[in-house]
């Protein structure tokens, strides 16, 4: 009885936010090869197994900044343009890859070769925090991704 009466002291101090943590998936993180001191980029598809949430920042040890962007085709002309937020409905899955949204690796501090590793931090609406690796590729996409729509 005791346990029980610290259990529900424990759980009433807990903000509700904190139930949904673990609830997004990153699925098939991957990245193109890049010069150090260029701008590099992150592909990925986030499935959220949860309530509606949305990616607010990128970190990476390995770029000055990450910012995220979205690409459009009007026109026969593919446009660009600065995310703030990119939201991951409930149950769903938001893709970023070729042509849709992505992650610029802004100021890379190393050259990314095929083989190498791209750590990053996502951080989300909800306060869910999720350590990425992004694999460098030969500039492919993984052969999960080929199919994807954006």
């Amino acid at each position: 009885m005791k346990y029980s009466v610290i259990a529900a002291a424990v759980l009433a101090a807990t903000p509700l936010s904190a139930v949904s943590a673990g609830k997004i998936e990153v699925l098939q993180p991957w990245s193109r090869p890049a010069v150090a001191g260029t701008t590099g980029i992150g592909y990925m598809v986030l499935a959220n197994h949860g309530a509606a949430d949305a990616l607010e920042k990128v970190e990476s040890p390995l770029a000055a900044r990450v910012e995220m962007h979205s690409s459009t085709m009007s026109g026969g002309i593919m446009t660009m343009q600065r995310e703030d937020r990119v939201a991951v409905p409930a149950g769903g899955r938001t893709t970023f890859g070729p042509g849709a949204y992505h992650l610029m690796l802004i100021g890379l501090t190393r050259t990314l070769k095929a083989g190498d590793q791209a750590p990053a931090t996502l951080s989300f609406a909800s306060g869910e925090k999720l350590k990425v690796v992004f694999q460098v590729t030969d500039g492919t996409p993984p052969a999960a991704m080929l199919g994807m729509k954006p």
